[in-house]
């Protein structure tokens, strides 16, 4: 009984990539990259609405997101958070997590590893199988699988062999299919 009770007191959330996602993606040479500048930072079509809505409706609404470009000193630290507190300002998101590592660090958040979700769960009390991953690679699926989340693939010309849950083709069609 105690643990129907707790399941039922936790809240849902939508966990949103960033790059692909919440941003449009900089492609080089057919290949993904964040953007490197404020200048390249261009939110996705939609992502205003569809977290405002999503939100209405009882869902957290969380950025997860890997930015090893400033271990690779491709960006510095101070550009990465003028990025996001842009995102922040114009995007009603509930929180954001961040992962700076790069791939040698083989730290826990770094997605495919699902240290962000965990992490966002235990602050938020997110109840996982009740919620979503949106995203747009094969790290962000199997991030949010391994903790029981949905994926919903937003789909791109770079990830046409990822296996998901859904694959959609607008974060539109991602809200709806979280709110049937």
């Amino acid at each position: 009984m105690k643990r129907e009770r707790e399941a039922s007191e936790r809240g849902r959330a939508v966990f949103f990539d960033r790059d692909g996602v919440v941003n449009k993606v900089i492609l080089r040479d057919g290949k993904p990259f964040s953007p490197r500048t404020l200048e390249e930072l261009v939110l996705t079509a939609g992502i205003r609405e569809t977290v405002s809505i999503l939100r209405r409706k009882g869902y957290k609404a969380i950025l997860i997101s890997n930015q090893p470009e400033v271990a690779r000193g491709r960006i510095t630290r101070d550009t990465l958070d003028q990025m996001m507190q842009r995102i922040h300002q114009e995007v009603a998101l509930d929180d954001i997590f961040i992962c700076l590592h790069d791939d040698d660090d083989r730290c826990v958040c770094r997605k495919p590893k699902p240290g962000m979700i965990l992490e966002a769960s235990r602050k938020w009390k997110i109840d996982l199988r009740a919620s979503y991953v949106i995203g747009d690679t094969w790290k962000d699926m199997e991030a949010g699988k391994a903790v029981g989340c949905k994926t919903i693939l937003l789909d791109a010309v770079y990830n046409r062999d990822v296996r998901s849950d859904f694959r959609v083709t607008s974060l539109a069609e991602a809200a709806g299919i979280i709110l049937e």
